[in-house]
């Protein structure tokens, strides 16, 4: 008896914390910090029999957050389940984590895990999934086809079997998938992931041919399965066979070459098989001469007969085809001198001249005449709202840039307008603003002079070519064209202040295909002033779609204001936060018409993290930059006008956030220092950045 009252009194501790966690497994509500504590108890229970997770106790540490091993929470909510190498064990855990669905992050690699990896689909907002290292059987779920928003799965080292769902294909941004060390079947010509950057599928049982996307991987992540072939292993049997199957099919197919003399014999029009074969049935060589020398005279007669009648309008024509819009300026210098220009369609307008709009000795820059740039190499840049712009090389092999309005006649209807508009652009000086250093004007042809940006677009940087060997527009880059935009544009608004008189001036196309970069890298706004001189319908609409101002009248009237400017900049800001532009494709299918509405929908969802670029992701510590940045974004893109900041203030605050990143350390404060693992998607599995 004293035995066991001494036995019960021992016990009795245990009993009362098992009752407590018991009781608040009951009174636990799912989707709350106590939900997701009651799902780690059971998980404890489940998995930990060697002591590991002895802090995991609600009468000693009544709070998970901070002081329960291997937990990070974040928003009242439990986000990452770091547990590598502890010594887990047991088939019935994981199902109790797939009940913690405010996670980020979970890895249990490296323990003794064991049984079916259950349906994770309710973690709706897992970012990294490490279940290597354990002994998980069965297939992979085609549920973790759901976690879209994935960026790395490591089931690596495990005994799974199966095939490899093509659901994972779902995983658009997945940027590591590691399955290597498994008992996996089947082929894999079905996985198609854009912007896969580690993948590994090595020591399997896969069959099959290696799909040509895939073929980028080395070999090494294709071994140790017998029946994978093609690049970067060794080429399949059927490819090694083709050449040869071929040759028999063809053979096989093709019926035998009747003899010569039978073939001269079936034509109607054929001399008999003696005149024009010898004794052996070849044909003598006078035959072989005499066809020949036939065709060769049919050659000649049909091409003297083509030249004839096709020369006189050839050269009449010359002049006309030799500028066709896309190779060259569409002008050619007239036979009458200085009278007048011809034009693509024949005619003919009053000639006009050069006006430079400053010294151009004083930036290294030569004077030059319309004959000139008529007689120039161009190359055609592309076609905006405002004109067609060209890149013209000069005889002396200076370079300038050359935009041709041809829908400005009707805004600026007459020439003082015009030149007046002209005078008050070329005084904007300015290192974030291309100079306008010349025009041409003439009753039907109007013609600017800029100085030639060698860099591309911010359109350019940031869209295209977005697949492999793409070079990502960095955090610090972005800021800094930015910056550079925004002193641009304030030295525009604030222009109108310093002559008496002076309208206040707006640039009024604001995008990112106008804001180019120059030979030093330096961000420079383009087409300014531009479009207040009018544009064809088609051409106001389309570039108005995304960047102009909810106010805005509809196209084609010419319009311009300080405040759609500030809108505008403010769906920029967004491009360079979210990578996307207005018309772009959404993963769901959906395309993005308004940037602004799009981007206030996710943050409306607590998804803040969503929005932003994929490539930015391997930049630390600027979560606090980017924030702030697209605060400041959605304020200048603001549905009402009164609500958005003077240009000012927007360069301001763009500079202390610059000014901030320079002086923050580049280490990423989310880092869990037990692991080493981070929910950047950039970081893999031992710790190294992936470019």
């Amino acid at each position: 008896m004293p035995r066991n009252s001494g036995g019960g009194a021992t016990l009795l501790p245990l009993f009362l914390s098992a009752l407590l966690l018991q009781c608040f497994v009951c009174h636990a509500d799912a989707g709350s910090l106590d939900g997701d504590v009651a799902a780690l108890s059971d998980f404890r229970l489940a998995a930990d029999r060697s002591g590991a997770l002895a802090s995991w106790n609600l009468s000693t540490n009544p709070t998970p957050c901070g002081m329960w091993r291997g937990l990070t929470c974040g928003g009242g909510r439990v986000t990452r389940l770091v547990l590598e190498g502890v010594g887990l064990s047991g088939d019935a855990a994981l199902p109790a984590v797939a009940r913690l669905d405010g996670l980020r992050v979970l890895s249990l690699k490296g323990n003794a895990l064991s049984g079916a990896i259950p349906d994770l689909s309710p973690l709706a907002g897992l970012k990294l999934l490490f279940l290597a290292g354990n002994s998980l059987s069965g297939p992979i779920p085609p549920s973790l086809g759901a976690l879209y928003r994935l960026y790395r799965l490591d089931l690596s080292f495990n005994n799974l079997s199966g095939v490899v769902p093509p659901e994972l294909n779902r995983l658009d941004r997945l940027l590591t998938l590691r399955l290597d060390s498994n008992r996996l079947s089947g082929g894999i010509d079905g996985i198609t992931l854009p912007v896969l950057q580690d993948f590994n599928v090595s020591h399997n049982l896969l069959t099959g041919r290696i799909p040509v996307a895939m073929a980028r991987f080395p070999a090494g992540a294709f071994g140790g399965n017998v029946g994978l072939c093609s690049a970067p292993l060794p080429p399949c049997k059927d490819d090694a066979q083709q050449p040869n199957a071929s040759a028999a099919v063809n053979a096989s197919a093709t019926p035998p070459c009747p003899p010569a003399a039978a073939m001269v014999a079936s034509s109607p029009s054929a001399k008999p098989a003696g005149a024009a074969t010898n004794g052996k049935g070849k044909m003598s060589r006078a035959a072989v001469v005499a066809i020949v020398a036939g065709d060769f005279a049919v050659v000649g007669l049909v091409a003297g007969l083509l030249f004839c009648y096709f020369w006189p309008r050839l050269s009449s024509r010359r002049s006309a085809r030799r500028l066709r819009e896309g190779e060259k300026i569409v002008y050619s210098s007239s036979p009458y001198g200085a009278t007048g220009v011809v034009t693509a369609a024949g005619g003919t307008f009053e000639r006009g001249k050069m006006v430079f709009l400053e010294d151009l000795s004083r930036s290294g820059g030569k004077r030059f005449e319309l004959d000139d740039l008529l007689r120039a190499s161009a190359e055609m840049l592309g076609k905006g709202g405002c004109g067609t712009a060209y890149k013209a090389v000069l005889g002396d092999g200076s370079v300038v840039a050359v935009k041709r309005l041809r829908d400005a006649t009707a805004a600026a209807a007459s020439k003082k307008d015009f030149e007046h508009h002209m005078a008050v652009l070329g005084r904007l000086r300015h290192p974030n603003i291309v100079p306008l250093n010349a025009y041409y004007y003439a009753r039907d042809e109007k013609l600017l002079v800029y100085e030639f940006m060698p860099n591309g677009s911010l359109f350019s940087l940031l869209h295209g070519n977005r697949g492999l060997g793409r070079t990502p527009l960095d955090w610090a880059a972005r800021v800094r064209i930015a910056a550079a935009a925004a002193r641009g544009l304030a030295h525009i608004h604030h222009a109108s202040r310093r002559g008496s008189g002076t309208p206040r001036l707006a640039h009024g196309n604001i995008k990112s295909t106008n804001i180019l970069l120059d030979k030093t890298g330096v961000a420079r706004l383009a087409d300014c002033g531009l479009a207040q001189l009018g544009s064809s319908p088609a051409a106001a609409a389309a570039r108005s779609v995304g960047y102009r101002a909810p106010e805005a009248p509809p196209p084609p009237r010419p319009w311009a204001s300080q405040k759609g400017d500030v809108y505008a900049f403010g769906v920029v800001l967004l491009e360079l936060l979210t990578g996307r532009c207005p018309g772009s494709e959404l993963p769901n299918g959906g395309v993005v018409v308004e940037l602004p509405r799009w981007v206030q929908s996710v943050v409306r969802e607590e998804w803040t993290s969503e929005v932003f670029d994929l490539e930015l992701m391997k930049d630390k510590g600027i979560e606090e930059e980017m924030v702030a940045m697209l605060q400041l974004a959605l304020s200048c893109a603001s549905a009402a006008p009164d609500q958005r900041p003077k240009i000012g203030y927007v360069v301001k605050m763009i500079d202390e956030i610059r000014a901030c990143g320079e002086a923050s350390p580049s280490h990423d404060e989310s880092m869990d220092e037990s692991s080493g693992v981070s929910d950047s998607p950039a970081v893999s599995e031992g710790g190294a950045v992936s470019q």
